[in-house]
């Protein structure tokens, strides 16, 4: 074990572990089932950290195990998925409109991983397309081609939702 690559990877998880809880509940749309997955992600990264080559690639490195035990866990529940308390507020109905882009959620969970993991990383963590393949270990033009379909995917998902 390295153990100044270790300390930093220690203060990386503490600097980005809401990142990291967003992304988990990205996939799995349940709070305690995000906590739970960044958890083990933690957990997995300071087991394996000897795989860990450098510093540089700590990001994508520890989003690439984050990604792949969201998925694990949804392979595990067969896409079972709990009603936590925030989105079963968003259906209850109320006396005041709350409208938090439902339509692009919509759109988003209809998209295949593939797809949706681009999008997420894209603009909702603000990584750079090197960094997304990176942690998908895609090449970069399967990456920006990925990107273009989701977003043509949606434009035409948006469109025919306000038709």
């Amino acid at each position: 074990m390295n153990n100044k690559l270790d300390k930093k990877l220690i203060h990386f998880i503490a600097g980005n572990k809401e990142d990291m809880y967003r992304f988990a509940f990205s996939y799995v749309k349940n709070a305690e089932n995000a906590l739970d997955i960044v958890q083990d992600s933690i957990h997995k990264a300071l087991l394996s950290s000897e795989t860990l080559k450098s510093e540089g690639a700590m990001k994508s490195w520890f989003y690439r195990i984050v990604m792949n035990t969201s998925l694990d866990f949804l392979r595990k529940q067969k896409r079972i998925q709990l009603v936590d308390d925030k989105t079963l507020e968003l259906h209850l109905p109320s006396n005041e409109d709350v409208y938090q882009d439902i339509d692009l959620e919509k759109a988003l969970e209809e998209l295949p991983y593939a797809f949706r993991t681009v999008i997420i990383l894209r603009y909702f963590e603000d990584m750079k397309i090197e960094e997304i393949a990176e942690v998908l270990n895609e090449n970069v033009s399967t990456v920006k081609s990925r990107l273009y379909k989701a977003l043509r995917i949606l434009r035409i998902q948006m469109s025919n939702e306000t038709l």
